[in-house]
């Protein structure tokens, strides 16, 4: 995997906050949108109406009293997720991915008890995790089964793809695996590895953790060179129909490969880190002023995803 130094992404176009915050989001995200993305409810039931596919939801709970009703949810289940709705970063995440007896096991393999996962949800609704600290909703969705052919690659946790789209174009990719270091979460931030992704193809180019390149997974050993990722081109139109769904025009896009119903997306993002450029080899500058520039733009989702496929692949 060819290596690019952060001294040389500055000169080939790496976009940085401060022009990030002022020259995209600032720019190109109408705020009366926030609070559809940084809620995780309205984003799944916005999606919806535009064919983009999400983990089925199990159950909504929004006050204290129904936290009773979710035991009796729970008694068939196996595997499930809890979110809170306006959580951030992971935080507040539990995922499930067995039982044993009248416990559940965590993707850790920690078990826990009912009680516990009450106790959780109340936390939830008092706003232990919701990025102003205000009252949440708790979602429980179905679990996620990732891809035999991804989940391989990645640490306990499940891998996802971000995806960074740009006025309804998808500009830059990359893969996410966990690790033993960011405890099972694809978060770059807590040593997850991130994997560049060419747009072309869905192919991997370079891969990162803590920034620095590396060329194996730390844990589970395997190269991180020869990844290919399914349902590539669905993947991108279903990013792109992310932009009519939310009218965002600067956004992460954070999609799974569930093994069973393919493509799924997890969460948006409004305001996208860009530790994906690291990853990619690449900066963001360049392809964003090729869509700027653009006379004509692509009204379909599918028109754009073909236009950033032939644009943009290294491959």
């Amino acid at each position: 995997m060819d290596w690019i130094s952060p001294r040389r992404l500055n000169r080939i176009g790496m976009l940085n906050m401060n022009r990030r915050n002022v020259d995209y989001i600032a720019r190109y995200n109408d705020r009366s949108s926030y609070p559809l993305v940084d809620n995780k409810l309205k984003t799944k039931l916005a999606v919806g109406e535009y064919d983009v596919k999400t983990p089925k939801l199990l159950q909504v709970v929004r006050q204290q009293h129904e936290i009773s009703h979710f035991r009796e949810m729970a008694e068939d289940l196996s595997g499930f997720a809890i979110k809170p709705a306006k959580g951030s970063g992971g935080k507040g995440i539990t995922v499930i991915t067995g039982r044993d007896g009248d416990d559940f096991i965590k993707a850790s393999g920690a078990r826990i008890p009912v009680a516990m996962l009450e106790r959780h949800l109340t936390n939830i609704l008092a706003g232990l995790y919701s990025l102003a600290g205000t009252p949440d909703v708790a979602i429980v969705e179905d679990l996620v089964e990732s891809s035999p052919a991804l989940a391989k690659y990645s640490f306990q946790g499940v891998p996802d793809i971000r995806i960074i789209v740009f006025q309804g174009y998808p500009v830059m990719a990359m893969l996410r695996l966990a690790t033993k270091a960011s405890d099972g979460k694809a978060n770059l931030h807590q040593g997850a590895v991130g994997v560049g992704l060419d747009l072309g193809t869905g192919r991997s180019l370079n891969a990162v953790q803590f920034n620095r390149p590396i060329t194996l997974h730390p844990d589970t050993g395997l190269a991180l060179e020869n990844i290919q990722i399914e349902s590539w081109e669905n993947m991108l139109e279903m990013a792109a129909r992310c932009y009519e769904a939310t009218g965002l025009g600067y956004m992460g896009v954070d999609l799974v490969v569930d093994a069973h119903q393919g493509p799924l997306l997890l969460e948006l993002n409004a305001r996208p880190g860009l530790a994906i450029q690291m990853a990619n080899g690449c900066g963001l500058m360049p392809r964003l002023k090729a869509i700027e520039g653009l006379k004509r733009p692509h009204f379909s989702p599918r028109e754009r995803a073909q236009f950033a496929m032939k644009s943009f692949s290294r491959l």
